[in-house]
């Protein structure tokens, strides 16, 4: 954390942004105190780090956008920061002896006075004789060679020869290698230990030597010193074609040399061997990157192609199926060719498109850590399976939902430390965060150890709002399903954590948007459990298509567990329902597509149609009865809602073989419509009958 914050502070001093070098100085010495052992990482103390880090983020962002910054912009931050150095060392953090000097200029205006940096340095100055030569790893971590000459330049007096002796031809010139060494002399009061933390973050990344003069020889082989007047020869033949500034450099003034023509080249030996040459250097340039930036919008429009070829390898299926038998097995045996290697195309593009679900989670400890401050509970976040990769149409619908969940947990869930530990619980209390690929589907849970949810409270607010009827009977898990409701909430008073009745409601929707599904299970007195099933992309996807009259529809795969045609005799007719199929020794209840869809059905007899068992979520169960299953294929997802609006039981639409269009099912939404349709029912037939009993 200190080194990337310093970064912060050197790269925006070399572009002369004084309120960003100026906040992210005393962030910096904070954040050296605490690596030096002077200051604690007490949750105090991170408790006034986090805001920080925010601050430097904003003013990240107007530096980059060019945007003014606002005088008092991070004032109470910094104030707070420098608070917390006093007491560190005396009174003050930093090496001037205060938290924040006032006048911090940045980097390239007037060097400070030597005596004040040191806060007593030795009497009289020293001559170092220092050698400078940069690594490539040291531009690929982000480090400046130039900002690290103007540091020394602060010291005292510098005179630097650049060494262009390994500059190679402007045609062999990689972008990424500072190839321009330096030597030179430093005359300055400053300890050597001042000199050496200088080079603090570099000293793995450069070729470096640092001798005082007059001084003792030091031990062990010592990088040779080029020639001066040589290396001017050099830099007046060679720097012009290149860059015309570079033989100022034995001005003392290494800052007129560009940086951004500069990238490192392979040390010499440190037992002094001779540069090598420049052909050398060029041969012994790393090997090209095993990675590299595409934009999104390339990605996308590559996935769009591959869903139309899915769509155009779908229609030739279809004109190959229709031939005759003699002309078509050729052709059948390319087109299943064609099938296998469009699918691992398809496979290989959602791969470019998937995310870990990492950049949601990442965003989560803070939320509890914040939260728990704000409720004065204690509460520790576990994570687990962060690397799961999942569409990025996907991870961008998570946030809000996480958000939500993980806000009532705190809130709602997990108890006071005191609370819990009447209940013989630990003081803090657990918020558990995973993900995991199951299925088809990645499947996210949150899972806490609180109170869980009090049936009784949620029932009784239920009725109090007009939610279920006063007279209603519900299990458990139809009270607990209650939360998502729209409106609905058992918080006391309205915060700005909870109490307004959505969230829940909304978490539900934002799952459903996306072709997902959300179960909660609650263990009274133990925890909760709240668990995301989400499909894997949203562009293509394994369906299975299906017939219900003369119309046509396509049911995602990962909804169905089995299909079958089952006898007349396990259908059995039950008052209020569609009927109950006897699977397997269980009772499962059946859907019909034609009734739901309000579409004619051509099968006439009961056995002549198939039954698909469909997983409805919460570990529940139905069958959906069409008329004839037509096979399953790829197909691509289009969205209706632009275009028409939203459609219950309706998840999108696709373009099949035939050209024609065909609505996707979502499976879900049909299972609320039929449950809310057997209610209607019961409640109808228990009216007629008693209004047949009254006559």
């Amino acid at each position: 954390m200190f080194r990337s914050v310093h970064s912060v502070k050197g790269g925006a001093g070399i572009f002369g942004f004084d309120g960003l070098v100026n906040f992210a100085h005393v962030f910096e010495t904070v954040l050296d105190a605490m690596r030096s052992g002077k200051l604690q990482a007490t949750p105090d103390v991170v408790d006034i780090l986090l805001p920080a880090n925010d601050v430097l983020t904003d003013l990240i962002a107007m530096s980059r956008s060019g945007e003014a910054i606002p005088e008092n912009l991070g004032n109470e931050s910094r104030s707070a920061l420098e608070q917390l150095l006093h007491g560190v060392d005396g009174g003050g953090g930093d090496d001037d002896g205060a938290a924040a000097p006032a006048d911090f200029e940045g980097l390239d205006f007037t060097p400070v006075r030597i005596d004040d940096m040191e806060g007593g340095a030795e009497s009289g100055e020293q001559t170092y004789r220092i050698v400078f030569r940069p690594k490539p790893e040291l531009l690929q971590k982000a480090n400046e060679p130039l900002y690290i000459v103007r540091e020394l330049r602060k010291l005292g007096t510098l005179e630097l020869a650049a060494e262009l002796d390994r500059l190679p031809s402007l045609a062999e010139i990689e972008p990424d290698r500072p190839y321009i060494g330096w030597t030179g002399t430093l005359r300055a009061a400053a300890k050597r230990e001042r000199i050496d933390e200088v080079f603090e973050f570099v000293r793995d990344d450069c070729e470096l030597a640092i001798e005082r003069l007059g001084a003792e020889p030091a031990c062990g082989p010592q990088p040779p010193e080029p020639d001066p007047a040589a290396a001017n020869e050099v830099a007046s033949a060679a720097a012009p074609p290149l860059q015309p500034d570079m033989a100022a450099a034995t001005t003392g003034d290494p800052g007129a040399a560009d940086p951004s023509g500069t990238a490192a080249h392979p040390a010499a030996e440190p037992g002094g061997a001779a540069p090598a040459p420049r052909s050398a250097a060029a041969k012994a340039a790393p090997a090209g990157a095993t990675t590299t930036r595409v934009e999104l919008e390339k990605i996308d429009r590559v996935v769009n192609m591959v869903g139309e070829l899915v769509i155009a390898q779908a229609m030739l299926g279809q004109v190959v199926h229709g031939l005759p038998e003699e002309v078509s097995g050729r052709l059948a045996q390319v087109l299943e060719e064609v099938t296998h290697h469009t699918r691992e195309l398809k496979d290989s593009v959602m791969s470019m498109r998937a995310q870990a679900v990492n950049a949601v989670f990442q965003r989560m400890p803070r939320l509890v850590r914040e939260l728990a401050t704000k409720t004065a509970k204690k509460v520790r976040l576990e994570m687990a399976g962060e690397n799961t990769e999942v569409d990025r149409s996907i991870i961008e619908r998570l946030g809000d939902p996480l958000t939500h969940i993980i806000r009532n947990s705190i809130d709602h869930g997990i108890e006071a430390p005191a609370d819990r530990l009447t209940a013989g619980k630990a003081e803090e209390g657990t918020i558990r965060l995973s993900a995991e690929h199951r299925g088809g589907r990645i499947v996210i849970e949150i899972k806490d150890d609180g109170a869980g949810i009090n049936s009784e409270r949620v029932l009784q607010k239920a009725k109090d709002r007009g939610l279920v009827s006063a007279d209603a009977t519900l299990s458990d898990d139809e009270i607990n399903n209650l939360i998502f409701l729209p409106g609905f909430s058992t918080a006391e008073k309205v915060s700005d954590i909870s109490g307004r009745g959505v969230g829940m409601d909304v978490v539900r929707r934002n799952i459903q948007d996306v072709g997902g599904r959300i179960s909660l299970k609650s263990d009274r007195g133990r925890g909760m459990t709240i668990q995301l099933a989400l499909p894997l992309t949203l562009a293509v996807m394994d369906g299975m298509v299906i017939r219900v009259g003369v119309e046509t529809y396509v049911m995602p795969m990962s909804a169905i567990v089995e299909c079958l045609r089952p006898p007349a005799s396990e259908i059995h007719n039950l008052v209020g329902t569609s009927g109950m199929l006897r699977l397997r020794g269980n009772l499962v209840p059946l859907v019909q597509l034609c009734e739901l869809l309000d579409v004619g059905s051509t099968a006439q007899a009961a056995d002549e149609r198939v039954v698909i068992i469909t997983d409805a979520g919460e570990g529940a169960r139905f069958g959906i009865v069409v008329d004839e299953l037509c096979g399953h294929q790829q197909v691509v997802v289009k969205s209706i809602e632009e275009s028409y609006g939203s459609v219950p039981g309706i998840a999108g639409a696709t373009i099949l073989g035939n050209g024609r269009v065909a609505f996707i099912l979502d499976v879900e939404k049909l299972s609320d419509i039929a449950c809310s349709r057997t209610v209607q029912a019961e409640l109808t037939g228990a009216a007629r009958y008693a209004a047949g009993a009254s006559r």
